[in-house]
């Protein structure tokens, strides 16, 4: 090669190179301005506010916690995110209404966001149901010593209903109430979830003439267990049909990549966790499909609320209700939101605080 071409094409690599680096920085000042303001946004500025974020050893490791409140006397709200391994850290701007009543507290759980980049794939031997239940407690525990308060409000999502209804059976001492949203039961709420997602691939199957997918999904919804090769199909023809999912549609003012306090290494651990998480606590031999929470006992001696969307197609509200229905406490109480689907308290903050406002808060 000539020299003079192989200067001109070390000159436009540069070149390309210094347009890569220009473009990167403006995104990333673009980004850092945009969580400045999103900081502004969201500051707590009352007297007897709260704004803590902080690691605490909980079951022996260092676990992220967030704390945020108007007002300390408000009754604290602990937070159980599903997922697992789904921080709720980045989408809960929605939540700045609900910091006028209570201390919400989210908790980046084992295996989590901000803990598994502290501890790593060292966790593994420890992601338990066991382990993680142990982990709340703890850290309810800690909750009520820092903050000054008898007993908290539990609310669990997802995974995270799963989990902290444990809790609250293990230890009713530290909660005022349990509030369950998109709550898991057991092996039940899944097998409901297939059957459901089974009937809906038939129905797009027959609005467009998918003879195939007709003849291949008969015999599933005729008897539908999630065996492996039922659940191969299920995902081929999800795929092929466009089967529409429950999604996050965030209410908050600030999407989720401009959060403040949240970092790219932050993104790179939520991906992560999520699948270190996944791997451990999901799948036939997952907790959640393992135990059913009716195994624990249907006496509560706390008051239990089951907040639901009668659109959940991720953890159908069916099975819950059934659970619910059989259930003792001193109060309880199920409410069904009409169109709401999986993810309630991000599509739909407002409601779901006014739900918990009207029914809990009331009570403490």
């Amino acid at each position: 090669m000539p020299r003079k071409a192989g200067r001109l094409i070390a000159l436009s690599l540069l070149g390309a190179a210094g347009v890569v680096i220009a473009v990167t920085a403006v995104g990333l000042g673009f980004r850092a301005y945009r969580q400045h303001l999103a900081a502004q946004t969201l500051a707590i500025r009352s007297p007897k506010g709260v704004q803590e974020g902080e690691f605490v050893v909980i079951g022996g490791i260092k676990q992220w916690i967030q704390i945020r409140g108007e007002d300390r006397d408000n009754p604290v709200l602990l937070f159980v995110h599903g997922g697992p391994g789904g921080t709720t850290l980045p989408v809960s701007s929605g939540w700045r209404s609900w910091e006028k009543h209570f201390t919400v507290v989210q908790w980046d759980q084992r295996g989590t966001g901000r803990t598994y980049g502290a501890a790593g794939e060292t966790l593994a031997p420890t992601m338990t149901l066991e382990r993680m239940t142990q982990d709340g407690i703890e850290l309810a525990e800690y909750l009520r010593a820092h903050l000054h308060k008898h007993r908290i409000v539990l609310v669990g999502h997802s995974w995270g209903s799963f989990l902290a209804i444990h809790m609250a059976k293990q230890r009713p001492d530290l909660f005022w109430a349990y509030v369950g949203t998109g709550q898991v039961v057991g092996r039940t709420t899944f097998e409901k979830a297939f059957e459901l997602k089974i009937a809906r691939l038939q129905t797009l199957a027959a609005s467009t003439g998918n003879n195939e997918a007709l003849a291949e999904l008969a015999p599933i919804a005729a008897r539908p267990t999630m065996s492996e090769e039922n659940r191969l199909i299920a995902e081929k023809w999800s795929r092929v049909l466009a089967l529409p999912v429950d999604r996050i549609q965030l209410a908050g003012a600030i999407p989720p990549r401009f959060m403040p306090d949240f970092s790219l290494l932050d993104w790179y651990n939520w991906r992560k966790g999520v699948a270190f998480s996944t791997k451990y606590l999901t799948g036939p031999n997952g907790p959640m499909v393992q135990h059913e929470v009716a195994s624990i006992g249907l006496e509560f001696s706390i008051p239990m609320f089951f907040i639901e969307g009668d659109s959940d197609g991720a953890t159908p509200g069916g099975p819950a209700e059934q659970y619910f229905s059989q259930i003792t406490a001193p109060h309880k109480e199920f409410v069904w939101v009409r169109g709401g689907d999986h993810f309630l308290p991000f599509n739909r903050p407002d409601e779901f605080l006014a739900e918990l406002l009207a029914r809990v808060s009331a009570r403490n």
